[in-house]
């Protein structure tokens, strides 16, 4: 069978790769980690990264089946509930997302309006779930670590990473969020080490290196086991732990956490206006 049709779009300010995924014979897609931009210092949003994958999509003719999540992002806001209100689709994330909620639905004091649930989203994907972009074959794997809710998708031979691997120059996500675990990450990982070396991987995220002037968004599986920086073949798990925790501890706060969080625990939605009309994101003091 034909695999997927790919398109990568980045969002620099964010570092973020988003993706459509189709099948060319029955024209089904899936869009993966969309961005919407957002300006902290003012509070406005703005659609330039979500329209040019609409554009995209309407100038493909492609029928999106789902705008697929891979986990609740720390560094950017979704933009998925505002695609789906363009081209439809349904908007879905890992099942453990509700673990994601509880814990910052608290640190928000988000209230009993604020369901814990996974609601918000049309589907939650369980570990191993099998599904289609119109003929084409795919697995949701469950690969936590960076956060509970992270998801690999396996779509053909292509799978859709999220924040668990990085570039292999750039080695692997941070573990320091709640409910984030090292020694979960590196079971992730290996998780996806078993896969066939030439599965092609895809990643969230990219910031260069030292080495390296153009970002990079794809590699593979038997390139990652041979030179990842973090945890290539030969790296035990207590070491990478030791290493991750210690690097953890140097990183700062991403810069769009706070929004981050409120607006894609909601499935991209923002929290609910006030008597007066306007919606609010807050911003806990001294909580983190």
């Amino acid at each position: 069978m034909t695999g997927p049709e790919i398109k990568a779009f980045f969002d620099e300010p964010t570092n973020a790769f988003s993706y459509v995924v189709w099948d060319p014979h029955a024209r089904q897609a899936a869009i993966i980690d969309s961005v919407l931009e957002y300006d902290p210092a003012s509070g406005r949003t703005k659609h330039t990264p979500a329209d040019v994958i609409v554009a995209f999509v309407n100038a493909n003719h492609l029928n999106v089946q789902w705008l697929i999540e891979t986990h609740i992002h720390a560094d950017h806001l979704s933009a998925s509930a505002y695609i789906r209100s363009l081209v439809g689709g349904k908007i879905a994330t890992g099942e453990h997302v509700q673990t994601v909620q509880n814990v910052f639905g608290k640190l928000f004091n988000a209230g009993s309006e604020f369901k814990r649930d996974g609601s918000q989203f049309d589907h939650l994907f369980k570990d191993g779930e099998h599904y289609r972009i119109g003929h084409l074959e795919a697995t949701a794997i469950a690969t936590p670590g960076h956060t509970p809710s992270c998801m690999t998708h396996l779509i053909g031979n292509c799978a859709f990473v999220g924040d668990t691997l990085f570039m292999p120059d750039c080695g692997s996500a941070r573990c320091d969020f709640p409910g984030g675990d090292a020694h979960m990450l590196y079971r992730s990982i290996q998780k996806l080490f078993a896969l066939p070396n030439d599965t092609r991987l895809f990643m969230c995220h990219d910031y260069k290196s030292p080495t390296r002037n153009e970002y990079g968004y794809e590699t593979t599986v038997g390139e990652e086991k041979r030179t990842n920086i973090h945890l290539h073949e030969g790296i035990s798990e207590a070491d990478f732990v030791q290493m991750r925790n210690t690097r953890d501890a140097t990183l700062a706060v991403p810069r769009l956490l706070l929004p981050s969080i409120q607006v894609n625990m909601r499935a991209g939605q923002f929290p609910p206006a006030e008597e007066n009309g306007i919606r609010y994101i807050k911003i806990p003091m001294d909580a983190l």
